[in-house]
């Protein structure tokens, strides 16, 4: 019934709306992707503080850079074959056009008492049910894609390499989580800037090491995504069409899931950060975040596992650089993105919770939140993936909706 209701949910009209939204901001802000890097450069020459925005960048890294980054894609490859990142990379560059409309937006519209979507979608768009929706949504997908699918993939790679029991683990990361999250954005953000900095430097280097002991298949790497990705490979009766499809969508969702960009999950973190910086900066901000994400640290899982041959996953692909280590360090790096994405999603459902409840019951949902989030130590993680996809998509709708009808603003501002 939920993989139904999920593919219902992503069919084809979503998948279209999503990559039109890119579009349209794309073309309406003259392709603002190829502007990113000069403007980021010429601020970083004129010596700006750039510690809050980057303690900001880091929470809001922290919520897209989870597990989606090593096992989305790996989903994703299996699901839509090579051809499924080619689809990422689309998702992810008209994604930094979408992403910069939402924190536009919301630094425009958002106030003390109403944030992030909810506050252009009630006070821009004029709809508080669609605000709501959205509000509600974002709630239900922070339990699922934020907190448990997250949890399970931790806890299976702990598992596998301590031997701990399910919910002894989910006791200990309910701990950890709600000692955190009780500490409000600030320090939910000091956590993100210690903790992922770090692990991802790790984690590319690793990734690197493996693709250029692998060098000799990067060309074919290379040539099966874009084969794949268009269907060439695909030349009986259907199945190119069949094909594409699923690399379409696989990519698609994955990419959405590891970078977030039209979920509105960006700009509910921008919009509780401590800086209050203009809504150029922060659309700047969020872009480059899309582009570390997908760009780069999904683009080098999957040149990793494809490079390598690794179809059981990543850690297979390292085994020929880390050895006896692999198991362990996997683990490391799996907990650390994990638990960034944990904290991160957090301060976007508190935000949202806020919102509903008018501020009211916020240390209940910190409790309910940790304890639904360790829950998944002790599920399983397919149906976790499913649930996901779907609160994604719910979620994503009425934010799309929100973006296409205030497009003139975004280019007025």
């Amino acid at each position: 019934m939920a993989e139904k209701i999920n593919t219902i949910v992503w069919g084809t009209p979503t998948v279209c709306l999503l990559l039109l939204t890119g579009i349209v901001y794309t073309v309406r802000l003259g392709f603002i992707q190829f502007r990113m890097f000069p403007y980021i450069f010429k601020r970083l020459r004129r010596g700006g503080n750039i510690r809050p925005q980057l303690k900001t960048s880091c929470l809001s890294l922290g919520a897209a850079m989870g597990t989606g980054n090593i096992t989305g894609v790996a989903s994703a490859l299996a699901i839509g074959g090579a051809g499924a990142v080619f689809w990422m990379w689309i998702s992810a560059f008209l994604g930094m056009a979408t992403v910069f409309a939402e924190n536009s937006l919301s630094a425009v519209y958002s106030e003390k008492n109403i944030k992030g979507p909810m506050a252009y979608l009630e006070k821009g768009l004029g709809s508080r049910v669609l605000a709501v929706v959205f509000a509600v949504c974002c709630v239900l997908a922070s339990f699922g894609m934020g907190g448990m699918v997250q949890i399970s993939s931790m806890s299976n790679s702990i598992k596998s390499c301590c031997g701990i029991s399910p919910f002894m683990l989910a006791s200990i990361l309910f701990a950890a989580v709600f000692f955190t999250v009780r500490g409000g954005a600030s320090r939910v953000g000091s956590a993100a800037q210690v903790l992922l900095p770090a692990v991802s430097v790790i984690y590319a280097a690793l990734c690197i090491m493996v693709i250029c002991r692998n060098h000799e298949r990067l060309p074919e790497a290379f040539s099966s995504i874009f084969n794949s990705a268009i269907g060439v490979r695909q030349t009986v009766g259907g199945a190119a069409g069949y094909g594409i499809s699923a690399a379409v969508s696989a990519g698609v969702r994955r990419g959405i899931f590891s970078n977030e960009a039209g979920l509105g999950s960006s700009p509910l973190l921008h919009s509780t950060a401590e800086n209050n910086n203009s809504a150029q900066i922060q659309g700047m901000s969020s872009m480059l975040e899309v582009f570390t994400d997908t760009m780069l640290c999904c683009t080098l899982t999957a040149l990793t596992l494809l490079c390598s041959g690794a179809d059981t996953g990543i850690s297979h692909a390292f085994l020929s650089v880390t050895g006896s280590f692999t198991e362990p360090l996997i683990a490391v790096i799996l907990s650390v993105f994990a638990f960034c994405t944990v904290i991160g999603w957090y301060c976007c459902s508190e935000t949202a919770f806020i919102y509903l409840s008018k501020g009211s019951y916020t240390e209940v949902f910190a409790f309910i939140y940790a304890l639904t989030a360790a829950s998944g130590a002790v599920f399983k993680a397919e149906l976790l993936w499913t649930l996901s996809d779907i609160f994604n998509g719910l979620m994503m709708l009425p934010n799309i909706i929100g973006l296409l009808f205030l497009a003139k603003k975004v280019k007025h501002e």
